[in-house]
C-alpha cells in the first residue's frame, strides 16, 4: 500500500492529478446539493477543495499555480469566444439602458468596497475577495490576486487570504441575490402587459401603404438612403399580387409593403411612406397566405468558409436570386440583415423565396450542420496564445510607477471578445458549438476552483469562527444586497422597469445564473434570461478590469 500512499502524499505530478481530479468530482457530485431549495453549483468544487486544504492536504506549489492560471485562463478566454459576438450588440437601443443599470451596480459595489477599506482598516485584498464572493464572480477573483502578484510577487499569504475572504463571502453571495430579487418582486410596480418593453429590440414586422409622393418611382435602395434607418421591404403587393422585390425594384402609388425592422423606427418609417395598417395575415385584400403557397421560409446555417466574415450585401443574394433575408440569429439575438452585416460561421438566415432559390442560397453558404460540430481548435490556440501576450504587456500611465498590466484574466477575455465578435472579417473561424465552448468553461473553471480552494482551505474554518470572519461575512453580505436593491429600487420605481427585465438584469451583474433560475420560476416568459443575456458579457469583462485596477491603484 506504499505505493498509494505516495500517489496522494509525496508531492508529484501524479499526486496533483489525483487530488485535483478527487476534488473536482466530489465537487461536481455534491452540485445537485440544494439548500432551501438554493444551490451554489459548480462551485461546490471551491468548497471541496477548501475541505481537502482544511485535512492538510498539500501539494507541489508550481503544479497548483499551473492548474490555478490554465484553468482561469481557458474559462475567461472561451467565455470570451461565446459572448463576442452579441457583445456590442448589445449596447445597441434598449440594451445601452440594461447595460447602465448593471455598470451602475458593479460601480456601486466598487464604491462600498474602497469604502470598507478606508473607515473600517480592512485590507483592500481582502476587501476586493470579499467583492469577488458577493458578487459570485471567481474570474475577477484571479484577475485581482494576479494584479497583487504583479506589485508583491512574494505575498503568497496575501494571496491565501484573498481566496479565504472570497469563500466566506459567496453563500450569502448567491442567496443574497435572491432574496433581492424576491423582495423586488414584493415592491414591484406591475405594468401593463401591452407597456412592456423588451430588454433588447426585437424585429418587428409591420405593414404601410405607399402614399407619400415623394418616394414615388423611387428605387428601395434610394428610399432606404433618405431615411437614414435600417429595414427589410420582405415583400411588395401591387394589383393583387405580391412579390419579393430586389434593392432595385421602384415604388409606386398605393403599393402595400411588409417591412421588417426594430420597433423604435416604425414611426420614421410611417413618415416615409405615408401610411401603417395593421397586418393582417387573412384580410380579403391582401391573401398573404394564399400567396405564401408559392413561397416558402427557411431558416439555413453558415458553414461555409468562404463566407465567413463577407458582407451580406456583397453576396447580392436578393438581386440575383430573388429572395429576402429578412433576419439573422446570432448568439441568441436576431439581427436586422444589414447589407453590411459581416456573416460569421453558425449564423442561422431566415429566408423567404422560391424553393429552387432558397435551395441554391444554402448551397452557397453551407448549410451542413455537421461541419459545425468540430470545433476549429486552431482558433482557440492562437486566442489564449495572443490573450497571454496582450495580459502580460506592460502599460505605463503617467503618475504611476508601476506598468499596469491586464494579467492572465483581463488580457484573454479581451481577446475572446475581438476574436467573437471581428476574427471573421479576418476569415478565422471562431465558432465553436454551444456545447463544445460549456464543455471547455467548465473544465477551465473546475480546474481553477479545485486548486483555489486547495491553496485557501488551511486556515478556512479557523477564520470563518472568529470574528473577523463574522466581520468579513457581514461586509460581504452587505456588498451583495446594497448594490442590488438600490439599483433594483431605482429601475422599479424611477425608471419603470419591468420586473422581469429587472431581476434578469441584477443577475446577470451579479453573474449569478442560481439566482436567475429562480426568477425564471416567478414570471411567465423568458424575459429575465434575455435581460440576463444582455448584461452579463458586459458586466463579466467590467469585473475582471475592474479588480485589477482597484489592486493596482489603491495597494
Amino acid at each position: 500500500m506504499e505505493w498509494l500512499k505516495a500517489v496522494f502524499f509525496e508531492p508529484t505530478v501524479i499526486q496533483a492529478i489525483a487530488v485535483i481530479t478527487i476534488v473536482s468530482a466530489v465537487g461536481l457530485c455534491l452540485e445537485r446539493l440544494k439548500v432551501f431549495g438554493v444551490s451554489l453549483g459548480v462551485t461546490f468544487v471551491f468548497f471541496a477543495g477548501i475541505l481537502a486544504g482544511s485535512l492538510g492536504v498539500v501539494l507541489d506549489a508550481g503544479m497548483l499555480e499551473f492548474a490555478q492560471q490554465f484553468g482561469l485562463i481557458l474559462f475567461v478566454y472561451t467565455l470570451g469566444l461565446q459572448v463576442g459576438p452579441g457583445f456590442f450588440f448589445s449596447f445597441k437601443k434598449g440594451g445601452v439602458k440594461l447595460n447602465m443599470m448593471a455598470i451602475s451596480v458593479i460601480l456601486l459595489g466598487l464604491a462600498m468596497a474602497l469604502a470598507f477599506h478606508w473607515t473600517m482598516d480592512i485590507p483592500l485584498h481582502i476587501v476586493m475577495g470579499l467583492l469577488s464572493g458577493a458578487a459570485t464572480n471567481t474570474p475577477s477573483l484571479g484577475a485581482a490576486q494576479q494584479a497583487l502578484q504583479q506589485i508583491d510577487p512574494g505575498n503568497a499569504k496575501g494571496l491565501a487570504d484573498m481566496a479565504l475572504s472570497c469563500a466566506v463571502a459567496y453563500p450569502l453571495g448567491v442567496t443574497g441575490v435572491i432574496l433581492a430579487v424576491a423582495l423586488l418582486r414584493k415592491f414591484s410596480v406591475a405594468r401593463p402587459a401591452g407597456d412592456k418593453e423588451p430588454a433588447v429590440p426585437k424585429p418587428n414586422v409591420a405593414e404601410f401603404q405607399v402614399i407619400n409622393p415623394a418616394v414615388f418611382g423611387k428605387s428601395i435602395r434610394e428610399v432606404m438612403g433618405y431615411c437614414g434607418k435600417h429595414f427589410v421591404i420582405s415583400r411588395i403587393w401591387r394589383k393583387g399580387k405580391v412579390t419579393i422585390p430586389t434593392s432595385d425594384a421602384l415604388l409606386q402609388e398605393g403599393d402595400h409593403l411588409l417591412v421588417i425592422s426594430v420597433k423604435s423606427d416604425v414611426e420614421t418609417i410611417r413618415t416615409l411612406f405615408g401610411h401603417q395598417e395593421n397586418v393582417d395575415w387573412n384580410k380579403e385584400d391582401i391573401d398573404w397566405n394564399a400567396v405564401d403557397k408559392q413561397l416558402i421560409s427557411r431558416r439555413i446555417v453558415v458553414t461555409r468558409s468562404k463566407v465567413n466574415g463577407v458582407r451580406l450585401g456583397s453576396l447580392r443574394l436578393r438581386n440575383l436570386y430573388g429572395v429576402n433575408i429578412t433576419r439573422v440569429n446570432r448568439a441568441g439575438i436576431d439581427l436586422l440583415a444589414s447589407p453590411n452585416l459581416h456573416l460569421q460561421m453558425g449564423d442561422r438566415l431566415t429566408i423567404v423565396g422560391e424553393a429552387s432559390a432558397v435551395n441554391t442560397i444554402a448551397g452557397i453558404v453551407g448549410d451542413e450542420v455537421k461541419r459545425l460540430t468540430t470545433p476549429n481548435l486552431f482558433a482557440i490556440f492562437l486566442g489564449i496564445f495572443l490573450g497571454v501576450l496582450l495580459g502580460i504587456l506592460p502599460v505605463t500611465i503617467p503618475g504611476m510607477t508601476i506598468p499596469i498590466k491586464l494579467g492572465i484574466a483581463g488580457g484573454p477575455i479581451i481577446v475572446g471578445i475581438l476574436m467573437g465578435a471581428f476574427g471573421p472579417r479576418f476569415h478565422v473561424t471562431t465558432y465553436t458549438t454551444q456545447s463544445a465552448n460549456l464543455m471547455m468553461r467548465q473544465f477551465g473553471i473546475v480546474i481553477y476552483l479545485a486548486a483555489l480552494g486547495i491553496v485557501s482551505g488551511a486556515h478556512f474554518f479557523e477564520t470563518v469562527f472568529r470574528t473577523e470572519g463574522l466581520v468579513w461575512i457581514g461586509t460581504g453580505f452587505l456588498l451583495t444586497m446594497a448594490p442590488t436593491l438600490i439599483v433594483g429600487a431605482v429601475a422599479s420605481r424611477v425608471l419603470k422597469t419591468d420586473y422581469a427585465v429587472t431581476a434578469g438584469m441584477l443577475c446577470g451583474s451579479m453573474a449569478n445564473p442560481m439566482a436567475l433560475s429562480y426568477a425564471n420560476t416567478t414570471v411567465e416568459g423568458d424575459e429575465p434570461s434575455v435581460s440576463y443575456a444582455t448584461v452579463y458579457p458586459v458586466s463579466m469583462f467590467l469585473r475582471v478590469i475592474t479588480a485589477q485596477l482597484i489592486i493596482l491603484l489603491f495597494m
